[in-house]
Order: structure tokens, then C-alpha cells, then sequence
């Protein structure tokens, strides 16, 4: 079954300085932080707060490309964590055929953005990663992730690189 969810915003963790998109679900109850890298992160941050770049950038691309081709993207999905790896699919349709497309899930990200598209995880994932930050030894993500779900909407401000 899968969750459906909203960016809530970007961060920094504290402990890597690694850029975080915090995704929450439609009901408010699930909290998933998923680390990316820096390009990615600007590449949503970009998105968010709707800049124009003087020239289209790699997920301005992709969208283009895909609607000259008369694809739509119809969902993406978080669909599994392996070895502290999330994993995404992109669903796209072109002529009634409905087809997936592998994808870091920040890059998903980005495009499900620019595509206005539902963003969906897996509620496996949501459970394994509950469970992996529960079986860690390092009380760092432990507390991060405890920060994490308890930010409300007035926490979650402008992403800065």
C-alpha cells in the first residue's frame, strides 16, 4: 500500500551538514527525512520557492523532454529502502501504456515537483525506516529523527545552500 505524501521542506542535518527533503504525509502522521545531495537539494529548493534560471537545469529538462514526447508522469513512489538506500520509481503514461522508470528519489523529487504529480512512499519503507533508526546504536539519527516529527509547518522555513 502506499502513503501519499507532500515535500514539507528542506534542512540541514546537523550532525552530517547533508541536505534533507522531510517528506510528511497527507494526514500528518508519517514523517520520512531522506538525504540528498547538494545539487538535488537546490534543484528542490529551486522548485519550491519557484525561481527562474536564465536557462533550463537538468529537472527543467527532463520535464521538457517528457512533455514534447507527450508523456505524463502520473506518480512517483519511494518504493524501497535497502542497506539505508531509498529507491524510487517514476510512473510515467505515453499513449495509454503506463510504464515505471527507476530513479534516485531525489531526482524523482524534483520532476514529480516541476509535473505537479502526487508523490507517494511505500508504507514498507516507512515502516523499515522507522525500524532501522530504532535499531541504530548511534543516538544521533535518534534524535534527529525525534526533531524531525515533532517540526511543525512554521518550523519547516526556507532551505538555504
Amino acid at each position: 500500500m502506499e502513503v501519499e505524501m507532500k515535500i514539507r521542506g528542506l534542512m540541514m542535518d546537523p550532525v552530517t551538514q547533508m541536505p534533507i527533503v522531510v517528506l510528511k504525509d497527507i494526514q500528518g502522521q508519517a514523517v520520512l527525512p531522506i538525504w540528498v545531495g547538494a545539487y538535488e537539494a537546490n534543484a528542490i529548493a529551486l522548485e519550491i520557492e519557484k525561481v527562474q534560471t536564465p536557462r533550463p537545469m537538468t529537472h527543467d529538462l527532463l520535464k521538457n523532454v517528457l512533455q514534447g514526447l507527450e508523456v505524463t508522469v502520473q506518480k512517483i513512489v519511494v518504493n524501497d529502502l535497502r542497506d539505508d538506500t531509498f529507491y524510487a520509481l517514476i510512473w510515467v503514461e505515453r499513449e495509454g501504456e503506463l510504464m515505471s522508470i527507476d530513479s534516485r528519489p531525489s531526482d524523482a523529487l524534483a520532476l514529480a515537483l516541476r509535473m505537479d504529480c502526487p508523490i507517494f512512499v511505500d508504507e514498507t519503507v516507512l515502516k523499515n525506516s522507522k525500524v532501522s533508526s530504532a535499531l541504530t546504536e548511534r543516538t544521533t539519527n535518534d534524535q534527529l529523527r525525534s526533531y524531525l516529527e515533532g517540526l511543525s509547518d512554521d518550523d519547516l522555513g526556507r532551505y538555504k545552500m
